[in-house]
């Protein structure tokens, strides 16, 4: 992937290396060619000479102080289109103008460490600059084209960070707006079939039957509309709403519907996405219990296996169409689809819905997620 273009202003704003960092850096070096300097000496049967040592040590320092500037004009002037021509020239000179810089420099350090000749005279000094910067020239242009490739390096990576935080964020916005839109879409799905059911009751004349029904209904859909801040709830909660749902149902079937929860013991702060098994139960009622002549079973379960925890929807209906295998996933409508989405978005691969008929008669809608506990919703 090739690095994004900032513009210059933005370069030169960025904040610069911490300077301890850059003395840090350049410290070992510095250390390295004291040691060099001691350990020839040695080498040679002669004592050390100081000077030498400490000149040495702190001629490498002076970069420590000329590196900050060298990386201001990095930033001013990157190496990139469309002016890559003029900022190669323009570094050339900054080069050279290191070179004199640090050749300045260390002509002072020399006569600060050293003692002055009896014979020294300002020409002498003006000489020995001039040959310390052709002598510097080389290994100085060097230097500078490898601070301006670190910069760079650092100003790139930092970037390639802050890109991959900023991708990491809007996967998650993405993501909380589509579980929101999925979640806006699952509830008027689920109003309009409970006011549906409700108008039934109303055209058949069952006029106690749909007031209770709106009763009930008015107390689930103050959950289902509630503004909840995530995506979650608990096992327990997710079965206290289901249960309130199939009270209403109990009203629209009457002794058709025989409903039964089953969970093991120890997971009820499972976690669980809100409202994962209404569409579920929906698909039950609809393609199952409502296809009965008699009165047909419902069975909700939850049970731990593993590292996952299994949700299993059960009726004693017809089963699946002929048109589908046994085994095969029912596409089913938008509460289907939905769930599908819902997990996906959540849990990814990790998170699955199969619907299959079941051994007896009848189907199962099974849901497969990773187990952890939620937080709140106790």
């Amino acid at each position: 992937m090739s690095p994004i273009a900032h513009p210059a202003s933005d370069r030169a704003h960025a904040p610069p290396p911490s300077l301890v960092l850059i003395f840090a850096a350049w410290l070992v070096p510095a250390l390295l060619s004291g040691f060099d300097t001691y350990m020839q000496s040695r080498l040679e049967g002669h004592p050390p000479d100081w000077h030498w040592v400490f000149f040495n040590s702190i001629d490498w320092l002076l970069y420590a102080v000329l590196t900050p500037f060298v990386f201001r004009a990095s930033r001013r002037l990157p190496l990139q289109p469309p002016h890559l021509a003029r900022s190669i020239a323009l570094h050339l000179a900054g080069a050279l103008g290191m070179c004199v810089a640090w050749a300045g420099l260390g002509t002072l350090l020399r006569l600060a460490i050293f003692p002055a000749p009896p014979d020294l005279t300002g020409l002498k000094v003006l000489r020995e600059f001039a040959g310390w910067v052709f002598t510097t020239l080389p290994f100085g242009v060097g230097v500078y084209f490898a601070l301006v490739g670190i910069e760079h390096s650092l100003f790139y990576f930092a970037q390639a960070r802050e890109r991959e935080t900023q991708t990491a964020r809007l996967a998650a916005q993405l993501a909380e707006a589509r579980l929101g839109a999925l979640r806006m879409q699952l509830n008027p799905h689920f109003l309009f079939n409970s006011l549906n059911a409700i108008a039934v009751l109303v055209r058949d004349q069952n006029t106690a039957a749909a007031s209770r029904m709106l009763e009930l209904l008015s107390g689930v859909l103050r959950q289902v509309l509630r503004a909840e801040e995530t995506h979650e709830t608990t096992l327990a909660a997710e079965l206290e709403f289901l249960e309130r749902y199939l009270a209403i149902e109990h009203v629209r079937f009457s002794d058709r519907l025989r409903p039964r929860i089953e969970v093991a013991p120890g997971i009820h702060r499972a976690a669980v996405p809100r409202f994962l098994l209404l569409p579920l139960v929906e698909n039950a009622l609809r393609h199952g219990i409502a296809r009965r002549a008699d009165a047909g079973a419902l069975t909700v379960s939850a049970r731990r296996e593993g590292a996952d925890l299994v949700l299993t929807v059960r009726d004693d209906g017809p089963g699946l169409t002929s048109g589908l295998t046994p085994g095969a996933p029912k596409s089913g409508g938008v509460g289907l689809a939905n769930t599908r989405a819902r997990l996906a978005a959540l849990y990814g691969e990790r998170a699955s819905l199969n619907i299959a008929n079941a051994e007896g008669g009848g189907v199962a809608a099974t849901v497969r997620l990773p187990y952890h506990e939620a937080e709140g919703d106790a």
